[in-house]
């Protein structure tokens, strides 16, 4: 594919993320974030030749490696992986844009343990299993509240930005759409929350018409 017609096929990605949107309200912004994690470097530049600003890593050394490789580009980077307690400091050491998936209260403790000796903060969101599936990491839909609140009073260098969460695993429309409501119901409800991070390849148009206002989309951006 050339780079005209790359450019033309992300256009229409981008056409189909504006169709949901303004079926929401003309006034809902929707960001992209491009998920590179089965992608190379020169993929990554490619998107960017034509705009793309915003990359997601789910593993931290990969993260790592392609924000190296691409130190000279003003590019934002997203972690959206589940990280590991012996991995933190190697995530910290990149400084993130942002950190999709803070999944329990144990972790954002150790994380602001780590925070906290570096005095630096991180812009993160809380992920939500709202889909309840044993698969899936995240907190319970029933306590996210109350979890949510417990971080932002206990670990002050998290600064926590909104939530995260995955549709469910299903070919049945309206379950997904329940599992997107359900978490767009807990973020209108938290305090200060402004970004809800649903949405991927196979689901975004429905969780943008749900209410999220960020995408991680993978293989739709890199034509995989």
């Amino acid at each position: 594919m050339t780079q005209t017609e790359y450019k033309i096929y992300i256009d229409d990605v981008i056409r189909r993320v504006e169709f949901s949107r303004v079926r929401v309200s003309g006034y809902h912004i929707v960001k992209i974030v491009a998920i590179s994690k089965y992608s190379i470097s020169e993929d990554i530049e490619k998107l960017y030749n034509i705009g793309q600003r915003a990359f997601g890593e789910n593993k931290v050394q990969d993260l790592k490696v392609k924000a190296t490789e691409l130190k000279d580009l003003p590019l934002e980077w997203h972690f959206v992986g589940n990280l590991q307690k012996n991995k933190i400091n190697n995530l910290l050491d990149i400084n993130p844009t942002l950190f999709h998936a803070l999944d329990s209260v144990e972790l954002a403790l150790e994380l602001q343990k780590k925070l906290e000796a570096r005095d630096m903060t991180l812009d993160t969101l809380l992920q939500i299993n709202s889909a309840k599936e044993e698969s899936k990491h995240g907190v319970m839909p029933e306590v996210a509240r109350e979890i949510y609140k417990q971080i932002q009073d206990e670990c002050p260098n998290i600064n926590l930005r909104g939530v995260m969460s995955i549709g469910a695993h299903s070919d049945d429309r309206a379950v997904i759409k329940k599992s997107f409501e359900t978490t767009y119901d807990i973020y209108k409800e938290l305090d200060g929350a402004t970004i809800c991070s649903m949405g991927m390849s196979g689901d975004f148009e429905l969780a943008i018409e749900c209410g999220s206002n960020m995408v991680r989309l993978g293989s739709v951006m890199f034509n995989k």
